[in-house]
């Protein structure tokens, strides 16, 4: 669904503030019973409120038809999907945690958890399917199933996240264009898919071996898009004028990044801030690979 992926995306980044005692150094060798109905009833609770939003709030002001389908997969230049697989990455992530800290090994936690972003962006594209202007899209669910599935297959194969998913946002000119975009700073946030970027953040010392790496250095793949106002393409004229032409393109970037967990601390409050702002690329120069300008180099890239 458009847009309202950051709107999830930023409330899993208020759970991972709140519930932080789920991050530990270590969990129980037992169920902990209290623990265990502390996280079924906060996950209930999430999902049920998520789907009354969704249905009460979301979709009220649009009509009810038979369940259709939408191919959106080119639209954005797919940068919405980055947002797609960003949510259920921290959901299943945070699911995995919460079940680890109730007590329950980790191929259970697993088991439970790890589909939890799929479970969790499953309804969005149902609804989507059942009301005008929307349909369920498939490429919106593979984006959520290879969220989910980076998560786990990390954490089943090397007990940790190589690879962390992270996001980065910059203002970008392309509102003063159209107000769709919105109008002020908080809509172009949320409107302005041109100021996202999506990135793969690798850390260098467990993927070359060199030991003499710092663990929290980190080499990130990002991926941005620039040009955009409307799904797929730009509009001809905008309020009885003609529109300026804005080239469509992609953007690759390559620059370095901070995995915060990884940064050695004994003070529990810098380990709930690390946490907390995990989820954000940290501003460094950058490679950018663009079909516009060739090679460019970005002297700080937010």
């Amino acid at each position: 669904m458009k847009r309202l992926f950051l709107i999830g995306f930023l409330f899993f980044t208020l759970v991972k503030v709140i519930a932080q005692p789920v991050f530990a150094d270590s969990y129980p060798d037992s169920i902990n019973k209290k623990r265990l109905l502390i996280t079924a009833g906060f996950g209930s609770s999430v999902y049920l409120s998520g789907l009354s939003y969704l249905k009460f709030i979301w979709y009220t002001d649009h009509e009810r038809v038979p369940f259709h389908y939408y191919n959106d997969s080119r639209g954005y230049l797919q940068i919405d999907k980055g947002g797609h697989a960003q949510c259920a990455y921290h959901e299943s992530y945070a699911a995995y945690y919460a079940l680890r800290w109730s007590g329950l090994d980790k191929k259970r936690a697993l088991l439970y958890g790890g589909p939890a972003g799929l479970i969790f962006q499953t309804p969005i594209e149902i609804f989507d399917g059942l009301y005008e202007g929307w349909g369920f899209s498939w490429s919106d669910m593979a984006a959520n199933i290879f969220g989910s599935l980076l998560f786990v297959t990390q954490e089943a194969l090397f007990d940790e996240q190589v690879c962390l998913m992270k996001f980065s946002y910059s203002p970008s000119i392309y509102p003063n264009y159209h107000h769709i975009l919105g109008e002020t700073q908080v809509q172009r946030f949320f409107y302005d898919y041109n100021g996202h970027t999506h990135w793969l953040s690798f850390g260098l010392n467990r993927i070359t071996g060199i030991d003499y790496i710092p663990e929290w250095l980190n080499f990130a793949v990002g991926y941005s898009a620039n040009g955009m106002i409307h799904e797929f393409d730009n509009p001809q004229y905008y309020m009885g004028k003609p529109f300026p032409h804005l080239e469509r393109y992609r953007q690759y970037l390559f620059s370095f990044d901070v995995n915060f967990s990884k940064i050695p601390t004994k003070k529990k409050c810098l380990k709930k801030v690390f946490r907390a702002i995990n989820i954000l690329k940290v501003p460094f120069p950058s490679i950018e690979l663009n079909r516009i300008d060739g090679i460019k180099f970005n002297p700080l890239y937010f």
